[in-house]
């Protein structure tokens, strides 16, 4: 029986995949896993018998990764899992960048009073007339899950769409359009397009890339959009591309003091993957992940370390070993085996950085002292018996 705490209320669509070698409970201490969204858990003492955690959402910002890995937790993550719902949100939010809705609104709510107010809307709304979407160049900066639903979407509504990512996988070039232009630097995205959207994650090497210089190389005129996370842009220098009338809007999900209230600024309460929908796939991944690993040690989706199965165990028993990343861990290993007379019957390693994860199914099941030599072993941070 496994033990899953919820940091976060988590959809019952999710929650009932877990059958009864389940049971929910409210005390975190003795989970085995936790379900998380967007609690904080930086300062939380992890119960020494936690072995996952999976997070709702594909944001990990939230979560320990490095004290997870020391400990032998895995951490799971839903990539694409409300992707739909994010792009939904990005073409909103085009819309509300190229034809001025919301001032248009605005007007509305205080002209409520005016008996002619629909004659008086006739003169008004020049002061709210925009662009069209169509014919117009869109940059995506990331062709993940969302940047690729956001890239066909917009091809659909008749833009051009030109799409960089240096690391795109194949599974996205394959789902993209073949009217897409992939293009190999992000200066051909600035230097082009009417629109650029930011669809990458955030590290040391993408923190603030929408800054001055950036912003110096778009169009006259360029209409941001930020959906992935507030920090990808210096937004002092957004500020002041809006005030030289470099940029004509900068939309983002991601209120804060800088922007809120900001002319040329359209900001949203963080409603990207805000939906119903978005928040019942999230957590049927996310359970069906933390499942897949606790009952047989396969590991898909992980943020701390990597992926890695080997199908469910036929033979006598199963364990799995987290260390750090070095040589000579698998001879110290199979060393414990074989001098106990056990016959490993299947094996896999996978490394990630630092940090590796071994499963090995052996033909006898591994006794408490096996156990306790390979937890010994210089090096290891964990080792479980799955089976």
């Amino acid at each position: 029986m496994f033990n899953i705490h919820c940091l976060n209320p988590i959809s019952n669509v999710g929650l009932e995949n877990l059958t009864a070698n389940y049971a929910l409970t409210d005390e975190v201490e003795k989970a085995e896993g936790i379900l998380v969204r967007s609690a904080s858990m930086h300062e939380m003492e992890l119960p020494d018998q936690l072995l996952a955690v999976a997070r709702a959402g594909a944001g990990v910002n939230n979560i320990p990764l490095d004290k997870c890995a020391e400990k032998g937790i895995v951490v799971f993550n839903t990539p694409g899992a409300n992707a739909n719902g994010v792009k939904e949100l990005v073409i909103a939010g085009m819309l509300l960048a190229a034809r001025d809705v919301i001032g248009g609104i605005q007007w509305v709510k205080e002209s409520k009073d005016n008996a002619d107010i629909a004659k008086a809307a006739e003169k008004e709304k020049k002061k709210f007339a925009g662009t069209e979407l169509q014919g117009k160049k869109l940059g995506i900066i990331g062709l993940g899950a969302i940047g690729v639903k956001v890239a066909n979407a917009a091809e659909s509504l008749g833009m051009e769409v030109l799409g960089y990512d240096p690391y795109l996988s194949v599974d996205a070039a394959w789902s993209l359009s073949r009217k897409i232009k992939h293009v190999f630097s992000v200066d051909d995205i600035y230097a082009n397009c009417d629109f650029i959207t930011v669809h990458v994650p955030l590290m040391d090497s993408t923190k603030g890339m929408i800054n001055a210089e950036a912003i110096e190389k778009m169009k006259d005129g360029v209409i941001l959009l930020n959906f992935a996370r507030d920090l990808l842009a210096n937004e002092e220098d957004v500020l002041k591309g809006i005030k030289d009338g470099k940029i004509r809007r900068y939309v983002t999900d991601f209120p804060n003091p800088t922007t809120a209230g900001q002319e040329g600024c359209i900001v949203i309460p963080h409603l990207g993957a805000s939906t119903e929908e978005s928040e019942d796939n999230c957590a049927k991944m996310a359970v069906k992940e933390m499942m897949k690993y606790l009952e047989n040690g396969n590991i898909s989706n992980s943020v701390n370390y990597p992926n890695c199965d080997m199908g469910v165990c036929t033979h006598a028993g199963r364990i799995a070993i987290f260390h750090k990343n070095i040589a000579n861990m698998i001879t110290k290993f199979t060393a414990c085996f074989g001098d106990n007379g056990i016959n490993i019957a299947n094996m896999i390693n996978k490394s990630r950085g630092d940090v590796a994860y071994t499963m090995m199914d052996v033909e006898s099941a591994a006794t408490p002292e096996i156990v306790e030599k390979l937890k010994a072993i210089d090096g290891v941070f964990r080792v479980r018996v799955v089976k």
